[in-house]
């Protein structure tokens, strides 16, 4: 047997498998297996004659390198082809140079290429480098023609999920694929040698590009310890968006009993997808639950979302049940159906939102999962700027609206509106039940009048037709044009005046209602005018306060006027605040006070809103007010003391004896880190509201973080909900714990949440 070899002065690190393979007798080059596309470089190269076989030994680098775009075309050589005297050629005449990029690195510190059957078997610091995968090993064996192999004590790591697989043996099945026997997968970047804080072992992994890593006898562990187990388990190991199981969260109620919520998220589309989340609570049944989402673009999209559950605590015999819960429902099929869309269609802007639901307890008993009122009034409110009705509001708004605008300064708005009515009264042609919009037009606009220099013509033309399932409905067209104008009272005051009209015509059914059976239609003509006079003070101070330099008060006093008058006062059917204006002759002053500053923080300038104070009152010019002519003195106050801080508090004062009546604080506060801070206050004498609302989430030490909120109503002494929770967080996964009080039941949960394993796909695609 002759072993010749190509020793060199130094490491030969350019040396081409093409060249070695060129050496060989021309029966093994016929059998080479795409030995072109390959480089190789080595310290030192051996060829064996039987088998034809070339080792390659020290710092073995194999690089697989193929055309970027389509290969040139050829041309015939031609005389100005010819090299330079002294000077080869580096492309063959006619050609152009291919430019080649490298697909696949294989490194390791032996390998040995039987030329015959296009086999590599590679020893010691073994890592192949797909761009997609990266794979290490001990030892092993590639099928150069096949794109296979087989790896002991190996590992893979998929770039783009950070998917982390090990085994006893990893199979390379394909260009993509694996197999895997007694090993283990961590969805997250490990460190070398780092013992993964979580993992998935199996007795075998299958782990397919375009699919799944589909586990047999899975068990989940906390570092090395078993948790949980599945005869079988799939995880999302695509480098896209896939079809598979999320991981489930786990509670316990008083009232539900045990609970776990295991949702499957399945991919339709590249831009939809579908996610169930099959909740079983132990004293309740099964509550089935499902989550539709579509991206087209960035200005249309959709979400829907549908939970249904056969309540088997719904029953009259329950009486434990509903006497701790305060609850009044009495249906069992209990469920919310929400759902937003934007959609752009043309010069068409669609709005489109959902909210229907079997019973207002229900938005407060099911509000612990992913799928509860909060978790989901937060993800509509981030994906499309709105939220829902507040959960405690029985009038459950439901709209489709579109809108055009033109460039001369009009619009037409068409709206459908249908209320979800859940305050379970039984209503009757005399106790109507609130009216549906089905449909309504506004045509308005704005444009001026050339002619006069200066006014501007407005108006605003709507035609709604309410319908109620009980009580009177009607159709009604509303018409009003106005004509505002600048007055110039002088370079320092600025006054402006606008007047107009107002027709407000009925065409009544009235639906069994007595109070309209001879009437079949109505009529209400008004005119109205206000006028305002004012001016802008502005001045700069000089401070040294936090980086500002500069603070800016601008103070703008004013006084206005407002006569509204109308000949023939009607009764009118009452269906929104239209039908509610009433005769109004009045003179209003206040003042609005603004403040900012302005300066220099961290290199980078910043002007910025700081604070504002409002102040206003008016006194009633008609006679039946003499006696208590003002009215309620309004104030509203603002302060952002930082960045991220905002603080407000509104109040009514009444002067004849109720005092202040009214008072509204809102307070939020977010940090660079990522605490969170919020309260809302209501106080309304007039109205017997006197609620709080408040919410916080702040990191702690050591990785953990902690959140409270509560919501509570003042006036009858009771809490409605309260929740504690606490979250440890590491790179790889986190671990909740909260506790949910509301009356009659208390809810614990504890959730998990590891990395790239949960919802696979946010609305930016």
């Amino acid at each position: 047997m002759h072993h010749p070899t190509f020793p060199s002065p130094t490491p030969a690190r350019l040396v081409l498998l093409l060249i070695a393979l060129l050496l060989l007798p021309n029966r093994v080059w016929a059998v080479s297996v795409d030995a072109g596309h390959w480089d190789l470089t080595a310290d030192k190269l051996t060829r064996i004659e039987e088998p034809p076989t070339l080792i390659a030994e020290g710092n073995v680098v194999l690089e697989k390198k193929e055309p970027v775009g389509p290969a040139p075309a050829q041309r015939p050589p031609s005389p100005d082809d010819r090299p330079e005297e002294g000077k080869a050629p580096d492309v063959p005449p006619g050609q152009t140079a291919v430019e080649l990029k490298t697909v696949t690195t294989v490194k390791a510190d032996r390998v040995s290429y039987d030329l015959t059957r296009g086999l590599l078997t590679l020893q010691g610091n073994l890592l192949i480098d797909i761009g997609a995968d990266q794979l290490t090993a001990d030892s092993g064996t590639i099928d150069l023609e096949k794109t296979t192999g087989s790896f002991d004590n190996a590992t893979v790591v998929r770039q783009e999920k950070n998917l982390h697989f090990e085994g006893q043996l990893i199979e390379k099945t394909g260009s993509l694929t694996y197999h895997i026997e007694d090993g283990w997968v961590v969805t997250c970047k490990l460190q070398p040698g780092q013992v993964p804080p979580w993992s998935f072992a199996a007795a075998d992994v299958d782990l397919t590009d375009g699919g799944y890593a589909v586990l047999s006898h899975a068990t989940f562990r906390i570092k090395d310890v078993p948790v949980l187990y599945s005869p079988v388990m799939v995880l999302p190991a695509k480098r896209k968006r896939q079809t598979g199981l999320l991981f489930p969260s786990f509670s316990f109620s008083d009232q539900d009993g045990f609970g776990i919520e295991t949702p499957l998220f399945i991919n339709l589309s590249p831009s939809a997808d579908l996610t169930l989340y099959p909740r079983y609570l132990a004293n309740r049944g099964v509550m089935a639950g499902a989550e539709f989402r579509y991206v087209l673009d960035a200005n249309s999209k959709g979400m829907l979302m549908g939970n249904f559950l056969d309540d088997k605590l719904s029953d009259p015999s329950e009486v434990d049940y509903y006497r701790d819960g305060r609850f009044t429902h009495t249906n069992a099929d209990r469920y919310w159906i929400r759902g937003k869309a934007d959609q752009d269609i043309g010069p068409w802007t669609t709005r489109l939102d959902l909210d229907i639901a079997s019973d207002l307890d229900y938005l407060r008993e099911f509000n612990t999962s992913s799928t509860g009122f909060t978790a989901s009034q937060e993800n509509f409110s981030q994906v499309f700027g709105r939220g829902f009705n507040d959960k405690t509001n029985k009038y459950r708004e439901n709209t489709a609206a579109t809108l055009r605008s033109w460039d001369y300064g009009a619009s037409l708005l068409g709206e459908v509106i249908a209320v979800n009515d859940i305050t379970e009264q039984v209503y009757t042609p005399d106790n109507p039940s609130r009216s549906w919009s089905l449909p309504s037009l506004t045509y308005s606009g704005l444009v001026p009048i050339a002619f006069l220099g200066g006014p501007d013509f407005q108006w605003d033309a709507n035609y709604t037709n309410f319908w109620r399932d009980e009580g009177v409905g009607a159709q009604r067209i509303d018409f009003m044009p106005m004509v505002t104008t600048g007055i110039p009272l002088s370079p320092y005051v600025e006054a402006n005046v606008t007047g107009g009209i107002r027709n407000t015509a009925y065409l009544i059914d009235d639906n069994g209602a007595s109070d309209w059976q001879d009437k079949d239609s109505e009529n209400r003509f008004l005119s109205h005018l206000t006028g305002e006079v004012g001016t802008t003070l502005m001045r700069d101070f000089a401070i040294d306060f936090g980086g500002a330099h500069t603070l800016s008060h601008t103070v703008r006093p004013f006084v206005s006027y407002v006569h509204t008058s109308i000949p023939n006062r009607e009764v009118l059917p009452q269906f929104d605040e239209i039908d509610q204006l009433e005769e109004e002759n009045a003179i209003y002053y206040g003042f609005n006070n603004f403040f900012s500053l302005a300066g220099e923080r961290n290199g980078r300038e910043f002007d910025r809103e700081y604070a504002f104070f409002k102040v206003k009152q008016g006194f009633d010019l008609r006679s039946e007010k003499s006696d208590a002519p003002l009215t309620p003195i309004m104030a509203e106050t603002g302060l952002y003391p930082l960045e991220r801080m905002r603080l407000k508090y509104t109040t009514e004062i009444d002067l004849y004896g109720d005092g202040a009546f009214l008072h509204s604080i809102d307070a939020d506060y977010s940090s660079d880190r990522g605490d969170r801070l919020s309260l809302d206050y209501r106080f309304n004498e007039l109205t017997d509201v006197n609620s709080v609302r408040t919410s916080l989430w702040y990191l702690l030490p050591y990785n953990f973080a902690a959140g409270y909120s509560l919501e509570r109503a003042i006036e009858q002494d009771e809490t409605i909900e309260e929740i504690v929770r606490l979250r440890f967080v590491q790179p790889c996964w986190s671990v909740e714990f909260s506790a949910d009080t509301t009356p009659g039941d208390q809810t614990f949960m504890i959730t998990f949440r590891l990395a790239n394993i949960g919802n696979p796909l946010g609305l930016g695609l």
